[in-house]
C-alpha cells in the first residue's frame, strides 16, 4: 500500500514532470489527479498520500522534524493500516515513507519530540515512544489503576509529557452520549472534577498540578518556557473564561483573556513560536464581530486583528517566522455562519486588520472533518487534511501563485 505521491521531490523546482498540470475545480466529481491548480485560486496543490484515511496532526501539534543529517524534513501522520491508524513518516524532499508503529489499538497524544527524535503518543493506559531513526519503541508510563488519563503535550526541553484526567462520571456521559451535540453541554453542566497533572518522561513521575470542579482540557505547552502550561476550562465559549496558564514551579494560574461583553468568546488558543503570544479566535460578541487576538505574556497587552465573517477560520496557525497566519475556513454551520468561508487562506497582517489571499476552495471538502492548517518548514507549502475525493487525504497547496 502506498502513502506518498512521487510530486512531492518536485518542491523545490517549482515545476511538473508532466509541464503545466491541469487547472481544475477542486474536489469536483471526486477523484482528482496527483497534482493541479485550483481554478478559483490560481495555487497549485499536490496530494501527499495515496492510500484512504491518512490523517495531519491537530492544528497546534507541530508535525515536523529535520531529518537525521539535518538536509531534509520530514511529516508525521497517520495512515490506516488493516483497520489501525499507525504513525508514519513522510520525507518532503525525497518523497520516501516510512511505518513508525504497529501496535494495534487507537493512538492518542501525537506528539513530535525534535531533540529525542521521538514520537509520542498512548494506547489505552500505556504511553509509548517511538524513535523516528531506528524505529525502536520504548513503554515511558503505564497510568495506575486509580488514575486513567491521557497524556496531550510535551515541555519546550522534552522533559515532562502534560495531559487532564477526569472522575468516571465524564466516562460515562461520553458512553451514553457519543455525538459532541449531545455530550457538550452535559459535561460542562455536570461540573466533573477534572485535574491537570506531569509526567516525567525519564523516570514516570507522575505529578498532579491543578484541579477545578470544572472541565478542562487543550493542554499545551509553551514552545520555549519548559515551566509554562496553556490548558482551558472546556464549554460553551460563551459561558466560560476559557484560556489559563499555569506556573509549574509555583502552580500559580492566569487568567489569559478577561471579557468584556456578554456573549463575548476566545478559543482555539495556540502559541507563538517564539512563546511570547498566545494567539486565539476572539468575536465580540459571539458570531458578530471576528478577530484573530494575540496576547503578548511578556507585556499582558493584547493585538487584535479584524477579519470579514466568510475569512473566520475554525483553526488558525502562525508560519515559522512569525510573519503571516493560515486559516482553515468554515462552512455556514459553523459559528460565523459564513456563507462564502470554505476556503484554505493565507492571512497577511495590515496595521489592526487582516489581509486574506484564498489558496484552496473547500467547497467540496465536508467540514465535519477539520482541516487543520500546517506551514512547512521552508513556508513555502500549507498542509492540510481534506475528504473532497470521498476520503480523508493529506494535501499541500503552494503559498505562491501558479505561474
Amino acid at each position: 500500500m502506498k502513502h506518498f505521491l512521487g510530486l512531492l521531490v518536485l518542491f523545490s523546482l517549482g515545476v511538473s514532470a508532466q509541464g503545466d498540470p491541469p487547472v481544475l475545480m477542486t474536489g469536483e466529481g471526486g477523484t482528482m489527479p496527483g497534482e493541479w491548480i485550483d481554478e478559483t485560486t490560481g495555487h497549485r496543490l499536490v496530494r501527499l498520500t495515496d492510500a484512504d484515511d491518512t490523517r495531519s496532526f491537530y492544528f497546534h501539534n507541530d508535525p515536523f522534524l529535520p531529518t537525521a543529517d539535518g538536509q531534509d524534513n520530514l511529516m508525521v501522520y497517520y495512515g490506516e493500516v488493516d483497520g489501525d491508524l499507525q504513525l508514519f513518516t513522510l520525507n518532503l524532499q525525497t518523497k520516501e515513507t516510512a511505518q513508525l508503529t504497529t501496535q494495534p489499538g487507537r493512538k492518542h497524544g501525537e506528539i513530535v519530540a525534535k531533540n529525542r527524535r521521538e514520537v509520542f503518543y498512548q494506547i489505552r493506559d500505556t504511553v509509548f515512544a517511538t524513535h523516528v531513526d531506528t524505529k525502536v519503541t520504548r513503554e515511558v508510563f503505564v497510568f495506575p489503576d486509580d488514575f486513567k488519563a491521557w497524556i496531550t503535550t510535551l515541555n519546550a526541553d522534552e522533559t515532562k509529557l502534560a495531559g487532564t484526567w477526569s472522575s468516571p462520571e465524564k466516562d460515562s456521559i461520553l458512553e451514553a452520549y457519543p455525538k459532541k451535540s449531545e455530550f457538550f453541554e452535559r459535561i460542562f453542566d455536570a461540573e466533573i472534577l477534572h485535574k491537570l497533572f506531569v509526567v516525567d518522561v525519564d523516570n514516570g513521575f507522575l505529578e498532579p498540578i491543578h484541579s477545578e470542579q470544572t472541565w478542562l482540557g487543550h493542554v499545551q505547552f509553551s514552545t520555549t518556557d519548559p515551566n509554562t502550561l496553556m490548558f482551558c476550562h472546556e464549554g460553551p465559549w460563551h459561558k466560560v473564561d476559557r484560556i489559563w496558564n499555569i506556573d509549574l514551579a509555583t502552580k500559580d494560574i492566569t487568567k489569559i483573556h478577561e471579557r468584556t461583553v456578554h456573549r463575548e468568546i476566545a478559543g482555539h488558543e495556540f502559541w507563538s513560536r517564539d512563546g511570547n503570544t498566545i494567539w486565539y479566535d476572539l468575536q465580540i460578541p459571539r458570531g458578530e464581530t471576528f478577530y484573530l487576538a494575540g496576547y503578548d505574556t511578556r507585556s499582558k497587552e493584547l493585538r487584535k486583528y479584524a477579519m470579514d465573517r466568510n475569512e473566520w477560520s475554525i483553526h488558525f496557525t502562525i508560519s515559522p517566522d512569525q510573519q503571516v497566519f493560515a486559516g482553515d475556513g468554515g462552512d455556514p454551520s459553523q459559528v460565523a455562519g459564513a456563507e462564502d468561508g470554505r476556503y484554505i487562506y493565507l492571512f497577511e497582517p495590515r496595521q489592526d486588520s487582516l489581509a486574506s489571499t484564498k489558496l484552496v476552495n473547500m467547497q467540496h471538502h465536508d467540514y465535519q472533518l477539520e482541516p487543520n492548517v500546517h506551514f512547512t518548514p521552508d513556508q513555502q507549502w500549507i498542509v492540510f487534511r481534506a475528504n473532497f475525493e470521498g476520503s480523508s487525504h493529506i494535501y499541500a497547496v503552494a503559498i505562491k501563485p501558479y505561474p
